[in-house]
């Protein structure tokens, strides 16, 4: 990895998509919202802009609205074809054999979906807008909405930044979640086992790719259910990287945004890792996934209970505190860079160019760089 990022940045500057203002996004623009001045992210002296954000702070912000700008661009193709399609999240058509699909973990499903999409939506635009009232440099990750997406009946057909079809999905968040014993801060060697092992075996569709993902039925319930297990794995990660971020930060005002958007993230993660729970077991015959019963050997028991979706207590800080039960992991260093390789190791990202990783890295880069200051 370090390799790569050394590699990218050596013939590739993020500056030069940087332009002077802001254009914030509406719901039916998908990536866009993220214009920048032309000032350097890093410029001389403590404060970036006319709002006197320190560097450190608005380095932050930029990466969290990069963060939310992904995150908007899957949510919308999960949306297109399996939530519900309206003035407050438009685009695409619904695809009602997915739809249904999804529905068997829970019939609200729909529900759900679109309102995650909303809320992605509201964070990259707040945060965007926020950053441009200070004077504070912006991102825009338009010139990556290249990538082909599905073709199945319901999709707006659209070009995208992420790529839904090809996820290898870490799902060891289930029993870290789960461990009463382990915590990632104080075992960062400690190997948690995934929920799903399969997933982690290869590259699998979330989404249908085409209407002959269609059929079988158990194929479709298969996708339906990486999706599923998709979700919470995604929002565990959001989860985990506002508080980090916030440890980092020095103006209050920023503090406060940190800590009012990372709780919204946790809430979308317990949803989904309630729904997750709920995926039925099967073999999808096309490729052989396997979804196990979660509950059963050589499953089941403390480490995968599926009606365990609170954190279990564990060590936080030092072992010679008592257990509580925490979000983990929590440790600030290196988690911007931490998260741009956990997505781009996901799949996310295949098909994207190497301008695309060179921005993300130097944006990581950044925010990873930036210090607490001081009261303000």
């Amino acid at each position: 990895m370090k390799d790569l990022v050394n590699g990218l940045k050596s013939s590739i500057n993020r500056r030069s998509f940087i332009k002077k203002g802001l254009t914030v996004a509406g719901a039916a623009t998908v990536g866009a919202g993220m214009l920048a001045s032309g000032s350097p992210t890093f410029a001389k002296g403590r404060e970036e802009g006319s709002g006197k954000l320190t560097k450190g702070d608005a380095a932050i912000l930029r990466f969290a609205a990069a963060a939310e700008i992904i995150e908007t661009d899957f949510w919308v193709q999960y949306n297109e074809l399996g939530g519900i399609q309206d003035n407050e999240v438009p685009g695409g058509s619904g695809n009602p054999a997915y739809t249904a699909a999804l529905k068997v973990l829970d019939g609200d499903m729909d529900q759900y979906i679109h309102d995650n999409t909303e809320d992605e939506f509201t964070h990259q635009n707040f945060i965007n807008a926020y950053l441009a009232s200070k004077g504070a440099d912006t991102v825009d990750l338009s010139p990556f909405v290249t990538l082909p997406g599905s073709t199945a009946t319901g999709t707006s057909g659209k070009p995208r930044l992420t790529n839904l079809m090809q996820l290898t999905v870490d799902t060891s968040w289930w029993t870290r979640y789960r461990s009463r014993n382990k915590n990632p801060d104080l075992d960062p060697n400690f190997k948690f086992p995934p929920a799903i092992p399969g997933l982690l075996a290869g590259q699998f569709p979330a989404i249908p790719r085409n209407d002959n993902d269609l059929t079988p039925a158990a194929h479709l319930q298969a996708i339906a259910n990486t999706a599923a297990f998709h979700f919470p794995t995604i929002e565990q990660g959001g989860t985990s990287l506002y508080p980090s971020l916030a440890l980092r930060v020095t103006d209050v005002e920023v503090l406060r945004i940190l800590l009012s958007i990372g709780p919204t993230e946790t809430a979308h993660f317990q949803t989904w890792h309630d729904k997750a729970g709920n995926a039925p077991p099967l073999t999808d015959p096309t490729n052989g996934l396997t979804f196990p019963d979660l509950n059963s050997p050589p499953f089941g028991g403390q480490n995968f209970q599926t009606n365990l979706i609170m954190p279990e207590p564990c060590a936080f800080l030092s072992r010679k505190l008592p257990v509580c039960s925490i979000i983990r992991p929590t440790k600030t260093e290196g988690i911007a860079m931490g998260v741009v390789q956990f997505l781009t190791a996901m799949g996310l990202f295949i098909g994207q160019s190497p301008q695309f990783f060179a921005v993300l890295f130097d944006l990581a880069e950044d925010a990873d760089a930036a210090r607490r200051e001081g009261k303000r």
